[in-house]
């Protein structure tokens, strides 16, 4: 009778810690902060040389790369 006794309770055992790890990897799945958008921003060199972070939605849509000899004659120096 032990042993059949024992057998019952680990069989319990092992199917709650089943139950209980669905609940979490459905819990998992629907977080509602799992799906906020991210805000996107856009590290600029400012004139005086200084790094800042610039929300892409504010910047204009019509971009150009700029050549080395462009860069270092509007970088002023110090």
């Amino acid at each position: 009778m032990q042993i059949e006794e024992s057998k019952v309770s680990r069989r319990k055992m092992v199917s709650w810690l089943g139950v209980l790890s669905l609940f979490t990897m459905a819990g998992a799945a629907f977080r509602p902060w799992k799906n906020k958008p991210a805000k996107s921003t856009v590290k600029m060199l400012t004139q005086d040389g200084r790094l800042v972070e610039v929300d892409a939605t504010q910047l204009a849509a019509s971009r150009k790369k700029v050549s080395d000899k462009e860069l270092q004659n509007w970088v002023k120096s110090k």
